[in-house]
C-alpha cells in the first residue's frame, strides 16, 4: 500500500479536484481530522495533479472535518516554470473552509549538496517500548501509526517539571509499505502539540494551527525517528519545529508548527467542564 491508498485519497475525472473520504481511522480521538492526515492528502493531490515531487509545502488549519464528511481537495497551479511549480489547495467540505496549503514543487540538477543537522543518538526501534496513549484509540489514526519511545516521559512522568523542550521517537505507518513519501512526512510531522505537552511536564499539548513541511531527501526506511523541539510558549500558543531522519542518519524532512496550548481534561470537556461544542479550530 503507499500513501495514497493509506490516505483512501480518490482522484475525480477532473485532474485538479481530489475527494477524501474522512474515515475515523484519519482522525484524532476528539473525532476530526488529524491535522497530519490533511496535510498528507493534500501533498499527495498536488503531486499527483502537477506530476513533480514536493519541496515545501505550508497549511493552516482553519476548520475541522469529521468522520462521515468528504472532503474536497481543489488545486490551483498559478505558475509552472520549467522545474518549479508553484501551487496550493483549498480543502473544504462544502462551503466550509478546513485548510488552506500553499506549495512548491520541482526537481533540480544541480552538483552540490549537504547536511549539517544530524540525528540524534537512538537504539533501534526494535529496542525501544511503545508509546501508551492515555484513552483507548477508537479505531483512529494512532492505531494505524507505530510509535516508539526514545526520549518520551511517560504519564507518570508528567509532573509538571519543565525540560529542556526536547523529545525524540520513532514512528512509521506499518500500512505504507511502496516507501516514505512527502506525504507520508506530512501525516508523521504533526507532533509539536505533543512536544509541548512534555515540554511542560503536563497532561497535555494542543491543536494545531499550521505546518510547514520542508523536504530534503528521500530515501529507503522503514521507520521515521521524529526529533521534536519546542521553541518556546507565550501568550497560549506554542511554537516548535520537527526533525524527520531516516534509520540511516538521512535528513529527509523538517515541519514547523504552531498550536494553541491546552490541558488534557476528562474526555470531550473544556477547562471549566462543560461539553466542548467547538466547531472550529480557532473557537
Amino acid at each position: 500500500m503507499d500513501s495514497r491508498a493509506f490516505l483512501g485519497l480518490v482522484e475525480t475525472h477532473n485532474p485538479y479536484r481530489w475527494h477524501l473520504p474522512v474515515e475515523t481511522r484519519l482522525c484524532t480521538g476528539g473525532k476530526f481530522l488529524y491535522g497530519g492526515a490533511g496535510l498528507g492528502a493534500a501533498i499527495s493531490a498536488l503531486e499527483g495533479t502537477t506530476g513533480r515531487h514536493l519541496v515545501w509545502s505550508s497549511a493552516q488549519y482553519l476548520s475541522y472535518a469529521r468522520p462521515g464528511e468528504v472532503m474536497d481537495i481543489d488545486v490551483i497551479v498559478p505558475v509552472t516554470g520549467h522545474t518549479i511549480t508553484q501551487a496550493r489547495v483549498v480543502a473544504h467540505v462544502g462551503e466550509r473552509e478546513i485548510l488552506v496549503v500553499n506549495a512548491a514543487l520541482g526537481d533540480r540538477d544541480f552538483a552540490l549538496q549537504g547536511q549539517w543537522e544530524t540525528a540524534p543518538r537512538a537504539p533501534h526501534p526494535d529496542e525501544c517500548p511503545d508509546y501508551r496513549h492515555r484513552h483507548p484509540h477508537g479505531g483512529t489514526i494512532h492505531d494505524y501509526m507505530d510509535e516508539r519511545i526514545v526520549s518520551v516521559r511517560s504519564e507518570a512522568e508528567l509532573d509538571g517539571t519543565v525540560n529542556d523542550g526536547h523529545t525524540v521517537m520513532w514512528t512509521r505507518l506499518p500500512q505504507v509499505i511502496e516507501g516514505v513519501d512527502a506525504a507520508t512526512l506530512g501525516v508523521l510531522g504533526d507532533f509539536v502539540p505533543r512536544g509541548v505537552g512534555q515540554a511542560l511536564g503536563i497532561r497535555g499539548g494542543g491543536n494545531s494551527l499550521d505546518n510547514t513541511l520542508r523536504v530534503m531527501n528521500l530515501v529507503p526506511t522503514t521507520w521515521v525517528l521524529i526529533d521534536i523541539k519546542v521553541h518556546g510558549l507565550a501568550r497560549g500558543f506554542g511554537h516548535g519545529l520537527v526533525h524527520m531522519y531516516a534509520e540511516d542518519g538521512t535528513l529527509m524532512a523538517t515541519a514547523s508548527q504552531s498550536c494553541i496550548a491546552r490541558i488534557h481534561r476528562d474526555r470531550d470537556e473544556t477547562a471549566d467542564g462543560r461539553r466542548s461544542t467547538m466547531s472550529g479550530r480557532t473557537a
